[in-house]
């Protein structure tokens, strides 16, 4: 195993807790997509929306309300 695949190795483990509503929609959607790889999912859910996060929030060089302004133009 090289170095770099070494470092992505998954080895932090983290846990979620669901009510009975919850693992009942999650089980639905995995039945109807036929999702084989739950945790894969559940990854890739979760990142898709933290770094669609750190995009809008990521810094310029102008305030939100400044490239509004210049957006019209």
């Amino acid at each position: 195993m090289n170095y770099k695949t070494r470092n992505l190795v998954r080895k932090h483990k983290k846990s979620v807790l669901l009510n009975d509503k919850e693992i009942a929609v999650f089980n639905q959607y995995c039945n109807k997509y036929k999702v084989k790889n739950k945790s894969r999912l559940i990854r890739e859910s979760l990142f898709s929306s933290i770094m669609g996060t750190f995009e809008d929030d990521y810094p310029t060089l102008f305030d939100k309300r400044v490239l509004a302004g210049l957006e019209r133009y």
